[in-house]
């Protein structure tokens, strides 16, 4: 495929970073930083502007935070700027990115997401007797910097642009191995790690020719009638996640088995004819409700919050067969309000 270049013009353009500026700032004009940003937008644009054409851009320090939903993370967040500079950055190279991915990757995409990677879940349970699911092991913290930055640099033929890419890829999570990880939480990450894999996706539909595959980031499943070919395609997937990505599977998280058992993804248990909530999605569902119930009463949110919370759970869990468990666990708390 033929290099791309003369993006980086576009990227520090008044126009796009403005128009990244903004991106960055919807739905969190409330918090003080983005405040101060937002006052003196024109300002703060023309000096991110400026470091981006002198190439003296760097990228400010994370700030860090723990999530222990659904499992324990450390989240890091970027500096507001640096938020924009991101924002510039993708909404220019995340259309070519996008030409590179197969279609049955969900992670990060307008128009896919959790819900159409369940739903054709589904689809494929009803093609397939048999599944094999397979997890990578601390995926974000284990992307090789020289790996990716290599294969950016065959998409890429732009210098400039690759040594911003490269600085940021750089800029890695104190604490982490040198070389290794991108933080959870930047846009760059998100986008970053959805390619960086689509390497593995293209091995499994063209050389191993899977029939059914599908991958939501890291969380990968591959259907076929024999459980022998999957068995097969598993082995040689840890080969090559290990030679080229520097990747290994989560042991624990590898399952293959009959379809009809259910396949767990995404939080639900898939069925041919049925989604089911799993029992720990069930847990935080509970913990979420509660957590906002309190809020509301203590007066931390509002009104009109708690039922937008509510609202966006209940999209979520409607896409399993859930009419009593969304009146027995949620609507109740929207009745209280």
């Amino acid at each position: 495929m033929k290099r791309i270049g003369h993006l980086f013009e576009k990227i520090v353009t008044f126009e796009n970073l403005i128009r990244a500026a903004k991106r960055a700032a919807r739905g969190k004009k409330s918090k003080n930083s983005v405040a101060r940003y937002v006052i003196d937008m024109e300002k703060d644009v023309i000096k991110l502007q400026e470091e981006f054409v002198t190439e003296t851009y760097r990228p400010r320090p994370y700030n860090q935070f723990m999530i222990y939903e659904p499992k324990e993370r450390n989240i890091c967040s970027s500096d507001f700027s640096d938020r924009v500079a991101h924002h510039a950055i993708c909404g220019i190279i995340e259309p070519i990115f996008e030409r590179r991915l197969i279609h049955d990757s969900y992670a990060c995409r307008v128009g896919k997401g959790t819900h159409s990677a369940i739903r054709r879940c589904q689809e494929f349970s009803r093609q397939y007797r048999y599944f094999l699911k397979c997890d990578i092991s601390k995926y974000f913290e284990s992307i090789d910097h020289v790996l990716l930055k290599n294969l950016l640099s065959r998409i890429f033929k732009d210098e400039k642009l690759l040594r911003l890419l490269g600085k940021i890829i750089d800029h890695s999570v104190p604490g982490s191995v040198v070389g290794k990880g991108v933080p959870i939480g930047n846009l760059t990450s998100q986008h970053f790690a959805n390619l960086y894999l689509g390497e593995l996706d293209h091995f499994i539909k063209e050389v191993l020719r899977v029939p059914g595959y599908i991958r939501y980031m890291d969380d990968f499943i591959l259907f076929h009638d024999s459980k022998d070919f999957l068995s097969n395609a598993h082995q040689q997937i840890e080969a090559f996640i290990d030679a080229k990505l520097a990747l290994r599977l989560k042991e624990k998280a590898t399952m293959l088995a009959p379809v009809s058992q259910g396949i767990p993804f995404l939080g639900f248990r898939v069925f041919r004819g049925l989604i089911r909530v799993q029992r720990k999605n069930l847990v935080r569902l509970r913990r979420s409700v509660k957590r906002r119930e309190r809020q509301f009463i203590e007066g931390k949110i509002s009104e009109e919050h708690l039922v937008l919370s509510m609202n966006s759970l209940i999209e979520h869990i409607s896409q399993a067969d859930s009419t009593s468990l969304l009146r027995k666990e949620v609507l109740a708390s929207l009745e209280m309000a």
